[in-house]
């Protein structure tokens, strides 16, 4: 062999030899794990880890693969015993575990065709847009332990007490060292009686004592608008789950409603067999 195509077979062999092996693509059907002849495949361990609950789903993909391969093998070890007997209670779970994935998988499919742009775009209009959101209200309040003291608060804001001063002085409210202001809420954030007293003052206006479980409240409004419209974008969770169950729920209804179903009238049993646990063993 010349001297030059030994050294070029050299070389090749040389970079051959330093290049990274190429790991073997992989597939749902790449086997991982062989117990007795029987295979344990990727897609076995990825139905596993796709169930984890939450605080194992953080924990890294190589701490994962060891205990999710160890209990595969061991399950599948113990499910070629001897002991390992295919009861009543074994093919019922397996049936009900077969019709719960499918009926899952329809509403995943049903789910995911409900959300396209135009839906939600639809959705979010229909909700907010030219619809009449109702007022909110910017207000202060003084929180006091008796009516008394509330009536008196009152007179000295009438007779020209500043309102932020007194809230600090005497609220015994967490907004008291702030001067007693509230910010900006809307229908349903505060407690009843106290909305039902703000809706009833003019902008500047003063209430009279109002009682809530906290307490005597002396409030003041500071100003009131209309309730503009959320973003899209903040309110999209809000908007794909509601558009999500019409959708499925409405898929359910018409699945049944063109279904043949029968049904045991309860009237022809005994109902505390469903207590009977005792029918799986035998």
């Amino acid at each position: 062999m010349p001297k030059t195509l030994t050294k070029l077979t050299a070389v090749a062999f040389a970079l051959a030899m330093a290049l990274p092996v190429q790991a073997e693509e992989t597939s749902l059907d790449t086997v991982v794990a062989t117990v007795n002849g029987q295979d344990i495949t990727l897609g076995n361990m990825l139905v596993i880890r796709a169930q984890l609950p939450e605080q194992y789903q953080q924990l890294g993909d190589d701490v994962l693969w060891d205990g999710i391969l160890d209990q595969l093998v061991q399950q599948t070890v113990l499910s070629q015993d001897e002991k390992a007997q295919e009861t009543k209670r074994v093919t019922l779970s397996l049936e009900n575990e077969r019709r719960s994935l499918l009926a899952a998988e329809v509403i995943k499919s049903v789910a995911d065709a409900a959300l396209t742009d135009d839906a939600i775009q639809a959705a979010y209009d229909a909700e907010y847009m030219g619809a009449e959101l109702g007022q909110e209200y910017n207000a202060s309040h003084i929180l006091v332990e008796t009516e008394d003291e509330a009536k008196a608060l009152v007179e000295e804001l009438n007779g020209g007490a500043d309102f932020a001063e007194l809230a600090k002085e005497k609220s015994t409210g967490p907004s008291g060292p702030n001067g007693g202001e509230l910010g900006w809420f809307g229908p349903g954030m505060m407690v009843a009686p106290f909305e039902e007293a703000v809706k009833t003052l003019e902008v500047g206006q003063i209430s009279a004592p109002v009682q809530t479980q906290f307490g005597w409240h002396v409030v003041k409004l500071n100003d009131m608008r209309s309730k503009e419209a959320p973003a899209l974008d903040s309110v999209r969770g809000e908007i794909e789950l509601k558009l999500q169950q019409e959708a499925v729920q409405g898929y359910i209804d018409d699945k049944l409603a063109a279904a043949d179903v029968t049904r045991m009238d309860k009237s022809e049993t005994d109902v505390s067999v469903l207590s009977n646990m005792q029918l799986l063993e035998d």
